[in-house]
């Protein structure tokens, strides 16, 4: 038995043009991110300042243009001043959010010119868990100052002549967390991160900031949370940042699949809190929003490292499985369908801690499922979300009522003549046909369908089988007078890539 779906495409219905750091990531100094992660040095690939060659190349290939750093719950604890100047006379230091010991090996200038090596820009946190303004604006100077000045100076001192210029800055971490060093009240928080974005600008006009929002859509004050700190501190931020994390520790994959409801009514909570505190102040400025943690988190909630006090042990390190990368992919379609409000997204992590990227010290990189639809989206998802129309059967799951099951979204690069459609096929027994109207294109022509997909939900991606799941080209895909006739498989994740030409 086939399924059957329908998609109306209009190239003059747009929702935005997606934002390119909706395809960003995050690097936190948290397991083997850093240390073993992007960072080895004596790795037969390091370079001369130690960055793996390999994890490079698998980074530049997914076109990651930001990355938020050094956290995450380790900016709360976090001095700065650690980090920089000459590594022999950098202190080791009890790192209280993870219990681990670290080196300061990697800060700020090394973080700075791995970015650079990547071919992406940095999203820089400050610390308002055991710090406040002062320690920022110091900050700010130290990177985007040209000389002239304590800080600059000494930057220029630590071997850079010139400022890193770091356009966008969060304001903390997950303040309202009881785990959080420095925990603070939707209040206290709305205060120090109003104060500490004032003098930041002062410092630097030019820079945006990113004001937290709550933890996650579950935490007990959420909506009072971001009403409370938007009303504080609106003047002074950019974006309010939102953190989601899924699984299925349950063991439910229908339910799973579905979770990307919930992602939808978290963005769609938050941008209607923030349209709130807009009409409240009567103000011009629209807050948009930063998804500055998203990923599948199997391992969530557990302990930190049972022993206490190591440099970089391995944590959270979970094996992704292909049910997780169709979860990633609607994730990544929930977003686009909110391009117009999610300005930037942050895949967290990038590399080795619940990430798509996995390194053996002192050995190879693998990629896991998920590797792969972040991928696509990234490299094909560049343009203009288009309003689809869509028909799709429908499910009822433990948690979400009538969940289609095709989850899709297109974007149109005008510039290039590029339509692309990503879709996923939820159900988990039946294939579905297809039908996509795209005649509002001049003329169309089906350059190729991608497909990831799996006989096994629960596969994996190892060091020792790295290619058991991997997406081919080939999928069926045919277009006929502005038509496009697809066959997705069962539980699939799909890309179909079209050539228009203007008319």
């Amino acid at each position: 038995m086939t399924i059957r779906s329908h998609m109306l495409i209009d190239k003059h219905f747009a929702v935005s043009v997606v934002d390119p750091r909706m395809y960003g990531s995050f690097i936190e100094h948290l397991g083997r991110a850093v240390y073993g992660g992007i960072y080895e040095p004596g790795h037969p690939t390091a370079d001369e300042n130690g960055f793996r060659r390999d994890a490079l190349e698998a980074i530049r290939a997914l076109q990651v243009p930001i990355v938020r750093y050094p956290g995450g719950n380790f900016v709360s604890g976090y001095n700065w001043e650690d980090g920089v100047g000459p590594k022999s006379e950098r202190k080791r230091k009890l790192e209280l959010a993870w219990w681990t010991t670290e080196t300061n090996a990697v800060g700020t200038n090394e973080f700075a010119d791995w970015a650079k090596l990547a071919g992406t820009e940095v999203m820089m946190a400050v610390n308002l868990g055991t710090r406040g303004p002062d320690d920022a604006r110091n900050l700010v100077e130290y990177c985007n100052h040209p000389s002239g000045s304590y800080y600059s100076d000494l930057r220029i001192a630590h071997g850079y002549r010139e400022p890193h210029r770091f356009k966008t800055w969060c304001l903390g971490n997950e303040m309202d967390g009881p785990w959080q060093i420095g925990a603070k009240t939707a209040v206290e928080y709305g205060r120090i991160a109003n104060e500490t974005g004032k003098v930041m600008r002062w410092v630097d006009p030019s820079i945006e900031l990113v004001a937290c929002g709550s933890s996650s859509r579950g935490m007990p004050t959420f909506a009072e949370w971001e009403a409370t700190v938007l009303d504080l501190a609106y003047d002074q931020v950019d974006y309010l940042s939102l953190h989601a994390y899924y699984n299925n520790n349950a063991g439910d994959t229908a339910n799973f699949l579905a979770s990307s409801l919930d992602l939808d009514q978290f963005i769609g909570g938050v941008a209607s809190i923030a349209d709130y505190v807009q009409a409240k102040k009567r103000s011009k400025k629209k807050i948009m929003l930063s998804l500055d943690e998203w990923n599948v988190w199997h391992s969530i909630g557990t302990s930190r490292a049972s022993e206490r006090w190591q440099i970089a042990p391995p944590e959270f390190e979970d094996a992704y499985t292909f049910e997780d990368a169709l979860a990633v992919g609607c994730y990544l379609i929930t977003m686009l369908k909110h391009a117009d409000r999610v300005k930037m997204g942050c895949l967290a992590q990038l590399i080795n801690t619940i990430a798509p990227i996995m390194t053996e010290t002192g050995g190879s990189l693998w990629l896991q499922t998920t590797y792969y639809p972040f991928l696509h989206a990234s490299n094909y998802g560049r343009g203009t979300v288009l309003q689809s129309v869509v028909d799709s059967p429908k499910y009822d799951a433990k948690d979400f009522t009538d969940v289609p099951y095709l989850e899709s979204v297109s974007v149109f690069d005008e510039e290039q003549g590029l339509l692309t459609i990503f879709a996923v096929n939820r159900h988990l027994e039946e294939s579905m046909a297809l039908d996509v109207d795209v005649r509002s294109f001049c003329e169309t022509r089906l350059l190729e369908h991608i497909v990831l997909e799996s006989d096994d939900l629960r596969a994996t991606n190892t060091n020792n089988n790295p290619n058991r799941v991997v997406p081919r080209t080939g999928g069926e895909s045919k277009i006929d007078a502005g038509r496009v006739q697809a066959v997705l498989g069962r539980a699939s994740w799909n890309v179909i890539r079209i050539a228009t030409t203007k008319g």
